[in-house]
């Protein structure tokens, strides 16, 4: 017989043009192959096989062992930054706040607890939950494994199990991941399928946090800070003086007013720009993942080449992602869209 003889073995066909003979990972059974790739796809269990990760070495004991004590001493940092917050705000703010009237001081109070609660609660789901691991699943012999069980699967060289698709594998974590965005060192934990929706809302409450601390300092600050006291501009007035010298006269009264300003002066000050500059970079994060989310995608998908994938763009990837009612659809998008929308719901569930 010549050489384009079709061999069948295990139910996988393979065309033999030259000698290459190869093993599934995820059946174990034998493939013939017409060229020497190192990608290939098995036609019986449908796992994909790349024999040059395979080379790959797991990580050392040293190199997990720094990634853990990196990511808690930002946790620490960040979990030591949101409690200096709330406690030098309640000291610097309240008294201001409840020298103004009671009823004032009360409703402050409240929407202190209530964002500091939210915030922290948002912050230890997405923290302390796990962010998606792939289900366990039966692999390695013909006999266990039914036809196309490992679709699209590869093998994880790290956890040396199968790696279903859009799964990715976090070295800081040292798992596999669903549909994992990104490893946060703040939270000290990858961003997946299970707690993706916890860290934006947690986003957003530190988000609102931050503003509403901006906002409640910028007030006590202008009630504590000492009054102004002009040199010269008191005799001459403001008419007859020019713009550079009204500008030094400025600086030089908001400076002497800065010397006799209290320890709560100087506290006031240091939280309304820290957490302001906490809020510009919040929202920046924010606004990248709301965007990737609606264009069906993820970080890991954006910046690497080889699993680039994106999903069809629209509102109806932020509203699925959010677990928004059927009838919330229908109102927000085109029936036919929301129509279309249910049935890939129904389909993937099946």
């Amino acid at each position: 017989m010549d050489d384009e003889q079709t061999v069948k073995e295990g139910h996988c066909t393979a065309s033999i043009s030259e000698d290459h003979e190869t093993t599934c990972w995820g059946c174990g059974l034998h493939l013939l192959l017409e060229t020497d790739s190192t990608i290939f796809k098995c036609g019986w269990c449908g796992a994909i096989t790349h024999e040059n990760k395979a080379l790959r070495k797991p990580d050392s004991i040293c190199f997990s062992r720094w990634r853990l004590v990196r990511d808690r001493f930002f946790v620490t940092v960040l979990l030591i930054f949101v409690l200096f917050v709330i406690c030098a705000g309640v000291w610097a703010v309240y008294p201001v706040v409840f020298s103004v009237s009671y009823f004032c001081g009360i409703f402050h109070s409240t929407i202190t607890a209530i964002l500091s609660v939210s915030t922290i609660f948002s912050f230890c789901l997405a923290a302390f939950r796990s962010a998606g691991s792939p289900p366990n699943i039966l692999w390695g012999s013909f006999h266990v494994v039914a036809k196309g069980d490992l679709e699209n699967y590869t093998f994880c060289v790290y956890c040396a199990k199968p790696k279903p698709p859009g799964a990715h594998h976090c070295r800081s974590c040292r798992m596999c991941v669903l549909d994992m965005d990104h490893h946060c060192p703040f939270i000290g934990n990858c961003v997946g399928a299970a707690n993706h929706r916890f860290f934006i809302a947690f986003l957003i409450s530190a988000i609102i946090s931050c503003t509403y601390v901006v906002l409640m300092t910028s007030f006590a600050g202008s009630h504590t800070w000492p009054p102004l006291e002009f040199r010269t501009l008191g005799s001459t007035g403001f008419h007859d003086v020019s713009g550079a010298r009204f500008a030094k006269e400025i600086i030089a009264a908001l400076a002497s007013s800065a010397l006799r300003l209290s320890a709560r002066g100087f506290v006031l000050i240091y939280l309304a720009f820290a957490c302001l500059s906490v809020e510009i970079g919040l929202s920046a994060l924010l606004w990248q993942q709301l965007y990737y989310i609606y264009e069906g995608r993820t970080y890991i998908n954006r910046i690497n080449s080889l699993n680039a994938w994106r999903g069809e763009k629209g509102l109806q990837n932020l509203l699925r992602f959010f677990g928004c009612p059927y009838s919330v659809f229908r109102v927000l998008l085109h029936p036919a869209s929301a129509g279309k929308l249910q049935d890939t719901s129904s389909s993937k569930l099946l």
